[in-house]
């Protein structure tokens, strides 16, 4: 079955009901059983729901596992996975991951003797020198939020296995329509719903994939336990975005490689990192592992004086936080999406205050980067 035929109908089945071919919202918080022990297979809604059960199997079939499951944001899907972790337990994570997932470890997490050592695993050699004795997980994020930087996923399966290490991949930027972690090797696959997913900056979400049924079992009692799910309405609404999910990813894709190439040759941009361009250095390897290169964009215009002339003068690129939208949304990482990232640490690893980052929508393009050019004169 083609990747848009799952998308439109893995685990969608018409409303016994009524028929209906859209799959129900249900909106309650417990369920009535017919008698001690016997029940429809449900009890309480954050236990679990029929809505939500839905896109947990549509989600698991797109990324070839056995089970997915749904949380409240991204974030909420990351803290329950690193509650799998234990008192002076080690993780060893991507450098340009996701300023959220920095904050939870190094200012949340942290307080709680566990240790989150962030290096760069474009070089795989990096990590295997990071990994202790008491390394439990290794979380990739590829391509990396903002820098754009690819993993190989072989190499990171196959040096967890060999460790007997517990191996993440953040899929947020490809989606499961461009990237698979799961073929390559990789236990568990992440997904904030939120962007493209869900694609119409309507909702918050988060999923995790996986096939190991005795993990599957700890997170579930997780999520049990914090209460971190998603609600019935927000499953429905990435439901109905999951549907067109392949035509909207081929969208930003091919808009996309025209942005990144406009912004290539202008002459005011310092630096594009996209992996579509024959320049970026893991261009191959994006080749080998992805289907497609993606909508997201990151360049560098200098200084922060020209990202504040730049970003206020945009009109159709809207300037805000998130991604993945049918939208072009285009924001500072070093003040938004990073701004919990101490500033050193932030320019060490690219993340400058020129840097802009832009996620290109599926409008069309030439009216896209109309909208750059002028914005780029004011500089």
């Amino acid at each position: 079955m083609g990747f848009s035929t799952k998308a439109i109908h893995a685990a969608i089945e018409p409303d016994p009901t009524y028929g209906s071919i859209m799959t129900p919202i249900h909106p309650t918080s417990t369920y009535v059983q017919q008698e001690l022990g016997v029940n429809k297979g449900y009890e309480y809604a954050r236990v679990s729901n029929p809505t939500r059960t839905v896109l947990e199997k549509n989600i698991a079939a797109l990324e070839g596992g056995s089970e997915g499951l749904a949380f409240g944001s991204g974030m909420a899907a990351i803290t329950s996975l690193f509650h799998l972790l234990k008192s002076d337990d080690h993780v060893v994570l991507s450098r340009n991951v996701y300023g959220g997932t920095y904050r939870l470890g190094k200012l949340v997490l942290n307080n709680f003797n566990l240790d989150f050592e962030f290096v760069d695993t474009t070089d795989l050699e990096n990590i295997k020198k990071a990994i202790t004795p008491k390394t439990r997980i290794v979380f990739v994020e590829t391509p990396t939020n903002p820098t754009m930087e690819i993993t190989d996923l072989t190499g990171v399966a196959r040096i967890c296995r060999s460790k007997g290490l517990m191996s993440v991949c953040d899929n947020t930027f490809a989606s499961p329509f461009l990237q698979n972690p799961i073929d390559f090797g990789i236990d568990i696959v992440m997904h904030s719903a939120t962007k493209y997913l869900n694609g119409h900056s309507d909702m918050l979400g988060g999923l995790l994939v996986l096939n190991d049924q005795k993990t599957v079992e700890r997170l579930r009692f997780v999520q049990k336990s914090t209460g971190g799910i998603m609600s019935p309405f927000e499953a429905w609404l990435c439901l109905r975005g999951i549907k067109t999910l392949a035509v909207r990813m081929e969208r930003h894709c091919s808009n996309a490689v025209e942005v990144a190439s406009f912004l290539w040759k202008h002459k005011k941009v310092k630096k594009v990192n996209y992996p579509g361009l024959l320049s970026h250095p893991q261009h191959r390897l994006a080749q080998k592992q992805m289907r497609g290169f993606g909508g997201m964009i990151s360049f560098d215009l200098g200084n922060l004086e020209n990202a504040k002339k730049f970003l206020k003068r945009v009109n159709l690129c809207a300037l805000a936080e998130s991604l993945g939208g049918v939208e072009t949304l285009i924001s500072h990482p070093a003040t938004m999406t990073h701004a919990s990232v101490p500033p050193e640490e932030r320019k060490r690893v690219g993340v400058v205050d020129g840097l802009v980052r832009i996620s290109v929508g599926i409008e069309d393009v030439e009216d896209i980067i109309a909208d750059l050019k002028q914005a780029l004169g004011a500089l």
